[in-house]
């Protein structure tokens, strides 16, 4: 694998070869890197049977430091080891220095209980699979954790995956599944879900079995799968924001959000399907297609929509009398990312606000905030 998991591949050798240092910090919000990790962790020292005994889920927002560290000193009567996972690692870096904090931390760690585990988890922290593309405010927030906990703990990034690594993953998954995956295949299934590991190994699965009998799968498999349940209700929700139907379009969107497995946390995931719809309109407008027979040399392979959905975008495209209305849907998206990235209080609401903007007749706005060529990446 490449540089995506390469950090949490280095970790997951340290607790199959039992050389784990006292303490961990799990750096990012990948949650399908997260969860890759405790379930190493749980397998190698959680016994089921003992798990009540031995393994702990602290939050640092209910329960103190102190606490914490007096929970992995004291040994357990029933278990020979535990594991404590310490979440909101972010409580520890907020209103005021925290010095005593801190200094128990030093105290424990220069003699910690070697029968015990510490995990913190900075999942406030986002890492894009590209470092250099890293927030400021979070790579403020990274290197306060490293200059502090780092001195004692090994530091486990869970980075965004790339494209790269999400198509080597799939190949090392199928064949670990003794499943064939055609290239074709592969690429639609990571460039669909944008490289999102935790929809890819969940629409994988359902793809596994589906295809049970003839062991292959094929890019028509994926557009049946995977695309064609997730985008058909997503083109009748560009389809209602296209002709400027507000209601429906927020109806659509609820049943969107309420089918997903991930509830409003799979709100990025809608985002990108949305954004990348926009983008087909743009590219159907500016090379003025208007039937399905040319929609295949405008748009790249990769870039394609599933067949059945073709008519459908094309007509959608056209209700768009202009470059600039797209462009504006665009920023629009641009904008509601970045806002669902900076972690806010309700994404449902982030999306519904969206669908309602896009829905409306376009008016003077501060959106050109946001350049162009951002909103065209997605």
């Amino acid at each position: 694998m490449g540089a995506g998991f390469a950090s949490t591949d280095r970790f997951l050798a340290e607790v199959k070869e039992n050389k784990l240092r006292p303490g961990y910090i799990l750096i990012g919000d990948d949650v399908f890197l997260y969860e890759r990790c405790r379930k190493a962790v749980l397998a190698a020292l959680v016994p089921a049977d003992l798990r009540d005994f031995c393994l702990s889920d602290i939050d640092l927002a209910e329960t103190t430091i102190f606490e914490t560290l007096d929970r992995a000193q004291t040994p357990s009567l029933m278990a020979p080891f535990q594991v404590l996972f310490v979440r909101n690692l972010k409580t520890l870096y907020t209103r005021g220095a925290k010095k005593e904090e801190f200094a128990a931390l030093e105290a424990y760690f220069r003699s910690p209980n070697p029968q015990a585990l510490l995990v913190f988890v900075a999942d406030h922290i986002r890492i894009p699979s590209d470092p250099r593309r890293m927030d400021m405010q979070d790579k403020d927030r990274y290197e306060r954790i490293r200059e502090t906990l780092g001195d004692w703990c090994g530091v486990v990034e869970l980075a965004r995956v790339d494209e790269a690594d999400a198509l080597k993953w799939i190949a090392a998954e199928a064949k670990r599944r003794d499943i064939q995956v055609d290239p074709d295949a592969a690429r639609e299934l990571a460039d669909a879900l944008g490289a999102d590991m935790m929809l890819i190994a969940s629409e994988l699965e359902k793809l596994v079995l589906f295809v049970a009998a003839k062991r292959r799968i094929t890019l028509g498999d994926v557009e049946t799968m995977v695309l064609a349940a997730k985008q058909r209700s997503l083109y009748e929700l560009t389809d209602a924001i296209s002709a400027r139907d507000q209601a429906r379009a927020v109806s659509l969107l609820h049943g969107l959000l309420n089918a997903s497995d991930g509830g409003e946390d799979s709100a990025i995931g809608h985002l990108y399907m949305l954004a990348r719809t926009f983008r087909q309109m743009l590219v159907i407008l500016e090379k003025n297609v208007r039937d399905s027979r040319a929609i295949w040399q405008a748009l790249w392979q990769g870039f394609r929509m599933p067949p059945f959905a073709a008519e459908d975008v094309i007509r959608q495209a056209r209700r768009y009398k202009s470059r600039r209305d797209l462009m504006r849907a665009l920023r629009l998206i641009a904008r509601a990312d970045l806002e669902l990235r900076s972690q806010p209080p309700d994404k449902r609401l982030v999306l519904e606000r969206l669908v309602l903007e896009l829905a409306s007749d376009p008016k003077p706005s501060a959106l050109t905030a946001i350049s162009p060529q951002y909103a065209m990446e997605w």
